[in-house]
């Protein structure tokens, strides 16, 4: 059985930058997530957005990962949001308590 990957598109403007995530974040994926954030926290933009429109699937390991990113863009002086979250991620984040912990918005800017 082959495991669906992580794709990740970025789109830069000057005070944003949107990762475009498709497919699973679990163990197997969250370091290229962590990776990617993390080196656009090197010169941090005023906003990095999340969009999660494609993600199908999203582990215990994934939830800590976007907690952790949160806070380190927290840190940087930077606002880190979820756009695009769908029902089954927002169920989860529900669950778990997560949903208080992460910066959630309806619709991508």
């Amino acid at each position: 059985m082959e495991r669906p990957e992580l794709s990740i598109t970025l789109e830069s403007a000057p005070d944003e930058v949107v990762f475009h995530l498709a497919g699973e974040i679990d163990v197997l994926t969250v370091a290229k997530l962590s990776a990617m954030v993390n080196e656009v926290l090197q010169e941090p933009p005023a906003r990095i957005e999340l969009d999660m429109a494609g993600v199908t699937f999203c582990d215990s390991q994934g939830l800590g990962t976007l907690v952790v990113l949160s806070r380190k863009a927290q840190h940087a002086r930077a606002v880190l949001s979820l756009t695009n979250v769908g029902d089954f991620l927002m169920r989860v984040l529900d669950i778990t308590g997560l949903r208080s912990a992460l910066m959630i918005s309806s619709t991508a800017s």
